[in-house]
């Protein structure tokens, strides 16, 4: 992450040091003229620097795995600065070439792809501080692209737009997703998203079972006593188990109830001999 903003750093640092020694009109000339300049070797050095941050932070944004989307577009973004810089725009005047052609639609889809991504991230990290900048920003930039692109179109049926600040609004397009791609370190900064909701365990999990089993013990109950059962459910489970009817315990209440007393006829034990033993009920 320090590497993008150091690369962005030092681009904008480039961008602002070729106005300077440039000393073009700002409002009526557009940022791809510089290049003609004697110090327009800072035009492909900052757009260098701008693809350079830009492809930094989308690498870090593809290991999040959830802002692959936002990656690709910002990759892309980086990408078309790389085309921008390495093909100049044609004199004016000229007709278009092929260098001017590269450089002219590389242009747009960078316009275009930077604030894309900036609205899925604003979408994703919904309600956090800078979603809301984040999400502006990319709305002022489409909205300012679109009074970009008038001009070229105005110019592609042989018509000379007059009076319009082709590069102050070319600028405001620049400044504007140079900052929502320094606004993405936050993004990176934040941590994953967490999902909005997660699965809730289904009811033949563990919890589930215990839950479960604990509402249909009365139940279970209830029928063991209606059968004349015994109300030992491991042994009732087991015995269901093995497919043969479970065997009800002896009452010893019963038992006792039936027994013939044990009578005594002599001293010397013959009682025990003589003794009457009652076979237990089944």
């Amino acid at each position: 992450m320090l590497l993008g903003y150091a690369a962005i750093g030092a681009g904008a640092v480039s961008m602002i040091g070729l106005h300077v020694a440039a000393g073009l009109d700002p409002l009526h000339t557009v940022i791809s003229e510089y290049a003609f300049e004697p110090d327009g070797w800072l035009l492909p050095t900052s757009l260098t620097l701008f693809a350079v941050g830009a492809t930094a932070f989308a690498v870090l944004l593809a290991r999040r795995g959830e802002d692959r989307k936002a990656a690709l577009l910002v990759g892309v973004w980086g990408l078309c600065m790389l085309l921008v810089g390495a093909f100049p725009t044609d004199r004016p005047g000229v007709p278009l070439s092929m260098s001017g052609g590269i450089h002219r639609y590389a242009a747009f889809a960078a316009f275009l792809a930077m604030p894309i991504a900036g609205l899925i991230l604003a979408r994703r990290h919904e309600g956090r501080p800078y979603a809301r900048a984040v999400k502006a920003l990319s709305l002022a930039s489409l909205g300012v692209l679109v009074l970009v692109v008038v001009p070229y179109a105005v110019r592609m049926l042989g018509l000379e737009p007059a009076g319009v600040p082709t590069g102050a609004i070319q600028r405001l397009v620049v400044v504007s997703e140079v900052a929502v791609l320094a606004m993405l370190g936050l993004v990176l900064g934040s941590g994953p998203v967490r999902g909005r909701g997660r699965p809730v365990p289904a009811a033949g999990g563990a919890a589930g079972g215990a839950v479960a089993g604990r509402r249909g013990a009365p139940a279970r109950a209830d029928g063991l006593r209606r059968h004349g059962r015994s109300q030992d459910w491991g042994t009732a489970g087991a015995a269901g188990t093995l497919g043969t009817a479970p065997r009800p315990r002896r009452d010893a209440s019963r038992d006792d109830r039936h027994a013939v007393p044990q009578q005594r006829t002599g001293a010397f034990g013959d009682d025990d001999r003589h003794a009457v033993r009652v076979e237990e009920l089944v």
